[in-house]
């Protein structure tokens, strides 16, 4: 029988809210048309701007891309903290991060900076108030290349504008299982929102995950873009919570079945695949959100999503594994972290 809702159900479908914005220093050439040597006084003015500030050296870390390791590198993409792309950029770029690693700032992405915050759960507002008062400050020390009438001038025209990108991630396993999701990718489409995979722009909605993101930059205020992301991701979440009642309700022994067939092969595997951790993992989050599951809080299934994955994995055994070492390392981990659940 299904018990109450977990406690931590505001934040049953909204993993995390980001908000992202492109700028670009108007002494510079954009970065496709920089130099080497023009790379590197950006990263140092940046740094310089940054830093000078009180305190600012306790509250964020500086990460040369070209000083740390590649597997370095992919931890920081699997947390989302970059991109894949920057990971991989050829140019002398740096990520400056908050120590609770809510605040990244990427220096020569696509463009010069890319500013961005991430909050767990429905968030977008604070997100962006933390977004935009750090862009004030360093626009005030750095010059922001701004038009009157196009505004922030950026390296994509996709950008420009506002230069902002307002997204949720949400977890939506009944609208998957329904096949309703497909509704809402061509509905999102009409109205200018991209969906995406977990890791953004032609990733993959592993585990039932999907970033809803604006795709228009220019003609709306940042307020706006914010206000419309709210009210899609409120109302997909909402659609989400009808079909997940309404699946329990036509087949209560079906849908538990499928929880705890997927939560006892996490806490008995001794090989596992990322894919096949996260198709289970979101099952059993499911579970969770509707009450079947006791013990386990949505933070740490949250954590588990990117705790499994490949760079992460190495990181905590000291060195590079081999795929079928990692298969039984998450394994292990998942056992471990999720022993002695109730059900």
């Amino acid at each position: 029988m299904m018990q109450d809702k977990n406690p931590v159900s505001i934040h049953d479908v909204a993993i995390s809210s980001r908000v992202r914005l492109a700028r670009n220093l108007e002494a510079y050439p954009f970065t496709t048309r920089m130099t080497g040597s023009q790379s590197s006084e950006i990263l140092q003015k940046v740094r310089n701007a940054l830093f000078s500030s009180v305190q600012a050296d306790t509250a964020f870390t500086y990460l040369e891309m070209n000083s740390i390791s590649p597997l370095d590198r992919q931890l920081l993409v699997e947390k989302h903290l970059i991109s894949p792309e920057f990971a991989n950029g050829e140019f002398s770029r740096a990520a400056i991060i908050s120590k609770d690693e809510k605040v990244c700032i990427m220096v020569n992405e696509e463009d010069h900076l890319r500013l961005q915050c991430i909050i767990p759960g429905m968030h977008l507002d604070e997100a962006w108030k933390v977004c935009n008062d750090l862009d004030t400050k360093l626009d005030e020390k750095l010059g922001f290349a701004f038009d009157k009438t196009y505004g922030y001038l950026t390296c994509c025209p996709t950008n420009i504008g506002t230069g902002i990108r307002a997204s949720v991630m949400l977890h939506l396993p009944a609208l998957s299982m329904t096949g309703y999701i497909k509704n809402v990718l061509e509905t999102c489409s009409k109205i200018g929102v991209a969906v995406r995979g977990a890791y953004g722009e032609n990733s993959e909605a592993s585990g039932n995950m999907f970033q809803i993101s604006n795709q228009a930059t220019l003609g709306q205020t940042e307020e706006e873009i914010i206000a419309g992301i709210n009210n899609i991701t409120t109302q997909i979440s909402e659609q989400e919570r009808v079909l997940r009642d309404e699946l329990y309700k036509q087949n209560p022994m079906r849908f538990e079945d499928r929880v705890f067939r997927s939560l006892g092969l996490l806490q008995n595997a001794r090989i596992i695949s990322s894919e096949e951790s996260l198709k289970l993992l979101s099952d059993v989050r499911l579970g969770a959100i509707m009450g079947l599951v006791q013990g386990i809080d949505l933070k740490k299934l949250n954590d588990l999503m990117i705790m499994i994955q490949p760079a992460y994995l190495q990181k905590v055994s000291g060195g590079q594994l081999r795929p079928e070492d990692r298969d039984q390392r998450r394994a292990e981990l998942l056992r471990r972290m999720l022993k002695g659940s109730l059900q």
